[in-house]
């Protein structure tokens, strides 16, 4: 049965359940003094002077409303200073399609980002811009959304040796600990949907977060240094690094990194 878009941001899924903390178990490194050689590093990009727009896009292959938001979020690319980000949620597996992109970490990530901006509920497909709910995004190219603000945005190297990719973030000048995440992206990803409100549609997507994982706080003040080991099969993806408050939901420095 196809439902509006109103009803999907009326509809309130069942309460998502408790996860541990998300880093926990997962291949994670932190320090503050972890260094590559730079003779092995592979590839490397820095962080501009000014900070991209952070799109963060709550998506589901089950939400009829859905494929506008996906196609809209493909019109944006990095090199337009924007890193987009297309978060696939769980919550409307039930209609009947499991969405093959999405995962406990990501549909958790849309429940904090609720509770960050007091929303009601959660629902699809919600657009957070530079960590703000944002509702006029039909029709705005990517010149059109602003960056993050320069004035608390630390600097930001990304280096990649194999599997294992570096974050160097410098301090700001920000009052509060600092925290960060990690993705790994993917592009031109595609869903022959057979059942649920898209069925017999074929449904493409672009900045798919195929890993999101989260890191503790560190004070801003001090200059702090991230490893990551990617699991096999991401050469070629990108990966990006997303520095944000202690809540993990708004962002003030982000950068990716695709290495051949």
């Amino acid at each position: 049965m196809s439902h509006d878009r109103n009803l999907h941001q009326t509809c309130a899924p069942k309460p998502l359940r408790r996860l541990r903390p998300l880093w926990l178990g997962l291949p994670l490194l932190a320090s503050a003094g972890l260094m590559q050689p730079a003779a092995a590093q592979t590839c490397q990009a820095s962080a501009g002077n000014t900070p991209p727009a952070v799109v963060e896009l709550y998506t589901s292959e089950g939400c009829s409303s859905c494929p506008p938001a996906d196609r809209w979020l493909s019109t944006l690319k990095p090199e337009d200073g924007v890193l987009a980000l297309a978060f696939h949620v769980s919550y409307w597996n039930h209609l009947g399609w499991l969405d093959p992109f999405a995962t406990p970490e990501t549909t958790a990530r849309q429940h904090r980002i609720k509770a960050a901006l007091g929303g009601a509920y959660v629902y699809t497909p919600q657009v957070v811009l530079n960590g703000r709910d944002h509702r006029g995004w039909q029709g705005q190219t990517a010149k059109q959304l602003p960056p993050l603000p320069a004035a608390q945005a630390p600097t930001l190297r990304l280096s990649r040796t194999g599997n294992q990719v570096t974050a160097h973030i410098g301090p700001s000048r920000a009052n509060t600990s600092l925290a960060g995440y990690w993705t790994v992206l993917q592009d031109g990803l595609g869903s022959q949907v057979t059942r649920g409100e898209n069925a017999g549609e074929h449904l493409r997507h672009d900045h798919v977060v195929r890993l999101y994982q989260p890191l503790p706080a560190w004070p801003a003040a001090q200059a702090h240094t991230v490893q990551i080991t990617l699991p096999a099969g991401t050469t070629g993806q990108r990966v990006a690094f997303v520095v944000t408050d202690s809540g993990w939901t708004r962002p003030l420095q982000a950068l990716a990194l695709r290495c051949s």
